[in-house]
């Protein structure tokens, strides 16, 4: 039974559901029993991110606000229309901040968005992805059922750690309604520190600053400058800047912000496809067909933005012989869209296709966004 009936099954939501959420779980309901494929649409600000698909939208922008925020405890609730503005407005007036800087590629980014694509900005690797901050999440399923995770019951019966999984999900298997995130307090003071370098150089810096015990929470290289944010303290911010004896202070957050949206000129400046690559930070510079294409080094090195017409299927490879993997962020007139995502190991993709069947069984929600067969 659904949670309207108020005898949900373990996992469910145990009152009956409020209006908005009502006319959702009944337009998936009809969609069922048509056949009909929903798009899950928030802001439509990542549109760009995997693969295009069909299907009626099921429009989540009117369901927006904060339900309850406790500054104290460092937790937020907030509905899945809520756009990320208005939430990062509001947690900066306490003085606090989403900690994975989630990109906001336009004003009407949604929070039901950001956690769907599981987008993380430069502090990832410092303070944590989207998931690490979910700590509890509402998602309608493929029956139109109200599912809740989180709070004491982190875990559904098959152990699968659900608030976290739907993070990065692209909205395959269910709509996000409403979502506990936990919060960090803001720094008292930023600072970024600049060195004109050679790749080789700024790698090994980068690794030698990531060893060491500085407030590092974001670390970048554009080919010509290394760029390191520096947060915390103001003592130990001015420590680090005494110590390390940059030729070049910034106090601003321009470059970060612009890094964060995809909107530094390495982005903007000539269209072509853009490749990310998930590597070791040490990973070694691309050669790829004997060219070496134009490089962004994020996240310390671990993250590589690669922008040209290179052949895909050997940037896979690379990234796969190296313990990592690549996705197709953005195509071009030339180059497809048809598989933005590495292809998963047989078994992680039978566990995918588990995972669908279980949230939702008829196929519903955004029908091939992630893989043609999911």
């Amino acid at each position: 039974m659904s949670a309207r009936d108020g005898n949900p099954a373990p996992g469910r939501g145990v009152r009956p559901l409020e209006p908005a959420l009502a006319t959702f779980s009944a337009q998936i309901e009809a969609a069922v029993a048509a056949g009909t494929a929903l798009r899950i649409v928030g802001g439509n600000t990542k549109a760009f991110y995997g693969r295009a698909c069909g299907g009626v939208p099921l429009v989540m922008t009117g369901y927006a606000g904060i339900v309850a925020y406790e500054p104290t405890e460092l937790v937020v609730t907030v509905r899945a229309g809520t756009r990320l503005l208005d939430l990062e407005a509001a947690l900066a007036a306490q003085g606090q901040m989403l900690g994975f800087e989630p990109p906001h590629c336009g004003d009407g980014s949604t929070i039901g968005g950001v956690v769907a694509s599981g987008l993380s900005g430069p502090a990832r690797p410092y303070l944590g992805s989207v998931r690490d901050f979910v700590l509890g999440i509402d998602v309608l399923d493929g029956q139109g059922q109200l599912l809740r995770f989180g709070g004491q019951v982190m875990k559904n019966v098959a152990g699968f750690d659900v608030a976290r999984l739907l993070a990065g999900s692209l909205g395959t298997l269910g709509a996000i309604v409403q979502v506990s995130l936990r919060v960090v307090p803001q720094p008292r003071c930023w600072r970024t520190l600049v060195w004109p370098l050679s790749a080789v150089a700024a790698r090994a810096r980068m690794l030698a600053l990531a060893r060491a015990p500085w407030p590092v929470t974001a670390m970048a290289f554009d080919g010509e400058h290394l760029r390191v944010r520096m947060a915390g303290s103001s003592e130990a911010v001015d420590h680090a800047v005494a110590t390390l004896r940059p030729p070049q202070v910034d106090d601003d957050q321009q470059y970060w912000c612009g890094l964060r949206d995809f909107q530094l000129p390495f982005f903007t400046a000539a269209p072509a496809p853009l490749w990310r690559l998930s590597l070791p930070p040490a990973a070694p510079d691309h050669n790829l067909d004997g060219a070496r294409p134009p490089i962004l080094y994020d996240w310390g090195g671990a993250q590589h933005w690669l922008k040209g017409h290179v052949d895909a299927v050997a940037v896979r490879r690379y990234a796969a012989a190296l313990g990592g993997h690549a996705t197709l962020m953005r195509a071009h007139p030339g180059v497809p869209m048809d598989e933005p995502f590495s292809a998963p190991s047989p078994p992680f993709r039978a566990l995918m296709s588990r995972l669908k069947q279980t949230f939702d069984p008829a196929g519903l929600f955004n029908p091939g966004r992630m893989f043609a067969w999911l």
